[in-house]
């Protein structure tokens, strides 16, 4: 029987190939190398570890278990359907990067120890970036600069807080920890960042509605749902992160509302399906741990359908803003159809994925004694629909209508996008195949009379609040402006500060200039009367002159030691 190969081999040696490859070959193998990787997968069984000795360390490269393996079949299923969406691009460096990124994210989540972890971290930030780029154009390029500065900064601050770790216990394993050392929170940091925790989440917002219409459906898939599995590896049960993901789920809701670009809006309901995640992690082993990481796995979907509808209508019109769309469901039958499971998905629709995932978070707060988070998921679940459920197909389709005519989407794209959604009904109509992936044992049951009448009571007045304010036009307009929350402190106040530093400091470095180089030239004058040829110091002395200088001289030194000795 064959061994196995590492879960990331495939993808991460296969992608070198791409760029060698004619177009026609290259297609082929961007679809091939995700299956032939997931087959390898299913070779590799829980339990396994694998280590290798490198530089005096023992490194362990690969360690499977439940929830590492869910991870990994889950890459693997974005993988595939990421390439599926980008099968007809014909840019090597985007399909190149695509795959690599997809096997850095595999080798991070089966990942044995904190360095091999570091290593998937980098490749993650190195390869996602191409992604952004590859729009060539000068937002592209700011918007990837500053994303790869801060996804660096992450890698940096687990660096640290991996070698501080190894310091203090002498381990580099990749396991839970304690919040009771510089080094937890330094990594935790780390994962912070990735995860988009309030005021570390701007690189989302900024960076993937500037990437290319398939970038941005490989971008929502890996980068931050390796900071997830992250959490729940390592920080599961820490209360702190119940209400760090509880403020994640709801402060999006409000900027998502204002916001014209519609991928900008995604990127939004992205770090509030980010904090029921992070809410799960925080309540703990069991229900918790579950809900998260199953939630983890249907948002991968239903939010890559999202990406892919709004990546396949800024492909066919050129315009992703709400204020320029409208009236596409005459042109785009098929890609509306297929937006709205997604957005039936997401809003946790009874029978769609989002369901039978984010209502286990719900009920974990509520087992738990979690009053006050399980009110504030109930809002953001609201919330939700609002902004991701009903704006993105609303002004995307329907709305106004803009006058735009163009073709349905490439046949490629309505498979991927088919095939999600195809995903979301089957996960929300038969959850058992999910849950016997998860790491705990499930009694959790999320078809019972009670779920489904509360979840339905929420989606139906959140319907009709939406319904109001549109017909009294209270709802927020679409203008055709950038809105800046946190981001506000590096984008606009500091180079805001530095500009009035400069503008403040100009003048008194001219004047601090004139005047060095006043006095410069005064001492040169000096410098030049004492020692030039007509200098004083370049005449010729005569020898009592000298002499007297001498007794001078001495007769300071002994008065300074006599007054030394003195008592």
């Amino acid at each position: 029987m064959i061994e196995p190969l590492h879960p990331a081999l495939i993808l991460l040696l296969g992608s070198l190939l791409l760029p060698l490859l004619p177009n026609g070959y290259r297609k082929v193998l961007l679809l091939a190398l995700p299956v032939a990787s997931f087959v390898n997968l299913l070779g590799i069984e829980a339990g396994m570890q694998w280590t290798i000795s490198i530089a005096g360390f023992d490194v362990e490269v690969l360690r499977t278990d439940k929830l590492s393996l869910l991870f990994g079949y889950l890459f693997h299923l974005a993988a595939f359907l990421s390439a599926l969406f980008a099968f007809g691009l014909q840019d090597r460096v985007q399909q190149t990067s695509g795959l690599m990124y997809a096997g850095a994210a595999v080798l991070a989540v089966f990942a044995g120890d904190l360095i091999v972890l570091f290593v998937g971290w980098e490749l993650l930030a190195l390869t996602s970036v191409f992604q952004i780029w590859a729009r060539r154009n000068e937002r592209a390029r700011g918007a990837g600069m500053r994303y790869l500065m801060i996804h660096i900064s992450s890698g940096l601050l687990l660096l640290v807080g991996t070698a501080f770790h190894y310091e203090q216990t002498g381990s580099l394993g990749f396991g839970p920890m304690a919040l009771d050392d510089p080094a937890a929170y330094l990594i935790l940091l780390a994962f912070g960042i990735k995860c988009a925790f309030p005021l570390l989440h701007n690189w989302l917002i900024d960076a993937y509605p500037e990437a290319t219409p398939t970038g941005a459906v490989f971008l929502s898939a890996f980068t931050t749902k390796v900071a997830i599995y992250a959490l729940a590896r390592s920080f599961a049960g820490v209360e702190a992160l119940i209400w760090v993901g509880a403020i994640m789920t709801v402060f999006p809701i409000f900027y998502a509302m204002i916001e014209n670009d519609l991928r900008r809006v995604l990127g939004y309901s992205m770090i509030n399906q980010l904090g029921f995640m992070v809410v799960g992690v925080g309540l703990g082993e069991g229900m918790g741990v579950n809900g998260a990481v199953a939630h983890a796995f249907t948002d991968v979907i239903f939010k890559g359908l999202l990406f892919m509808s709004m990546g396949a209508v800024l492909f066919r019109t050129g315009h992703i803003n709400g204020s320029d769309l409208g009236g596409l469901y005459k042109s785009m039958p098929i890609t509306t159809g297929l937006c709205i499971v997604g957005a039936a998905s997401i809003s946790a629709f009874p029978l769609f994925s989002g369901f039978v995932s984010k209502t286990m978070v719900m009920a974990a707060a509520v087992d738990q004694g979690h009053l006050w988070v399980w009110l504030i998921l109930l809002f953001a679940s609201a919330g939700v629909l609002h902004h991701a459920g009903i704006k993105i197909p609303f002004f995307a389709f329907f709305a106004h209508d803009s006058g735009i005519r163009c073709k349905e989407a490439p046949s490629h794209m309505l498979v991927a996008m088919g095939l999600a959604a195809a995903l979301c009904v089957l996960i929300g109509s038969f959850p058992q195949f999910l849950y016997s992936l998860l790491p705990y044992p499930v009694t959790y049951e999320p078809y019972t009379t009670t779920h489904i009448l509360t979840q339905l009571q929420l989606l139906l007045f959140s319907v009709l609040g939406f319904t109001l304010l549109q017909v009294f036009k209270l709802y927020p307009p679409e203008l055709r402006a950038i809105n800046l929350d946190s981001d506000f402190l590096y984008r606009r106040l500091f180079p805001g500060v530095v500009q009035t530093m400069v503008r403040i400091g100009t003048p008194v470095r001219d004047q601090v200039s004139i005047a060095t180089k006043r006095w410069l030239n005064h001492l040169i004058i000096i410098i030049k009367r004492l020692h030039t040829p007509d200098g004083i110091l370049s005449r010729t002395w005569l020898t009592n002159s000298s002499v007297q200088i001498i007794l001078l001289l001495l007769s300071i030194y002994l008065l300074y030691y006599l007054l030394q000795r003195l008592p």
